[in-house]
């Protein structure tokens, strides 16, 4: 029997909107609900950021706090994937680009890792690109990376390396020769975000190419190239992300009604092609993982 397909969901982000989707988790509670009702759906992992109530998003440690314990004290069995993403974006100022403009966000890495460190999920991502996105720019140095998956390390976190084109793969196989990330890595594939990699087969396949002997993979596409992406991970054997981190689309034009409906969408997606979905604990002996106790 071939090794069943791990799903993840990205239940809100940091991107997508209420006036978006009037139905995105933003409270610590409903973020923690669209985690278990994902988990129900067929999600072996949940990636999470955290909201203001008022949808802004957060780096709020309580309110990480919250969501993480609201789940664990549920009765679904679910990987936890804390983000780390925030923080990262810089603003160039229109009289003086060194200068940041308002809405930057850059700072040091430390702060970026604090939730993981006081709270130790079995999982979070560790984005490897530097790039322009939006009105900004995204920089996560070498040394910030550095840094940060030291901290990870110590927490007893598994990062994934998220990376956005070629040059992040790059730096990952430096991470590893350096003995900075553990062997076998896992990696998450973005694919459509606008200056990044394509959302097309031959991108997936190149960057897979590319990858360290042994990793562990997964990708996933933006917008309308959530599903055929879903698709074409599963086709070259790596695993899936849905979620209205990504997507808030059931079908095109129709809004999905929540995060679960995404995974029941990609579930059978998966079915269809003669795979079966990896349950929680399935995930953690393919990852290599060990499930955190409450605390």
């Amino acid at each position: 029997m071939s090794e069943p397909t791990i799903l993840s969901c990205a239940v809100t982000g940091n991107i997508t909107t209420v006036a978006q989707h009037p139905g995105l988790p933003c409270t610590p509670e409903q973020i923690a609900t669209a985690c278990i009702d994902a988990a129900r759906a067929g999600a072996a992992i949940v990636h999470i950021h955290v909201r203001h109530a008022d949808g802004r998003p957060s780096m709020e440690l309580a309110h990480y706090r919250e969501v993480v314990e609201r789940i664990r004290a549920s009765d679904v069995d679910v990987v936890i994937n804390l983000t780390t993403g925030p923080g990262q974006r810089f603003i160039p100022g229109a009289d003086d680009p060194k200068v940041a403009a308002p809405g930057s966000t850059l700072m040091r890495p430390e702060p970026r890792v604090e939730h993981i460190v006081a709270l130790r999920p079995e999982m979070c991502s560790l984005d490897l690109n530097t790039m322009y996105s939006g009105s900004s720019v995204v920089i996560n140095t070498p040394a910030s990376v550095r840094t940060m998956a030291s901290l990870i390390r110590e927490a007893g976190t598994l990062p994934e390396l998220e990376v956005f084109d070629s040059g992040d793969i790059h730096l990952a196989h430096d991470l590893l020769r350096d003995g900075i990330i553990d062997a076998p890595p896992l990696f998450q594939i973005v694919l459509g975000v606008k200056y990044g990699a394509s959302a097309t087969p031959a991108t997936m396949q190149y960057l897979r190419s590319i990858l360290p002997q042994g990793a562990n993979w997964a990708a996933f596409g933006i917008g309308r190239w959530e599903f055929p992406m879903l698709a074409q991970a599963f086709l070259l054997g790596g695993h899936v992300r849905v979620g209205l981190e990504d997507n808030i689309y059931i079908e095109k034009g129709v809004l999905a009604p929540d995060n679960a409906a995404l995974v029941g969408k990609g579930a059978r997606i998966v079915a269809d092609l003669g795979g079966r979905l990896a349950t929680a604990g399935e995930a953690r002996e393919i990852l290599g993982l060990r499930k955190m106790a409450p605390r």
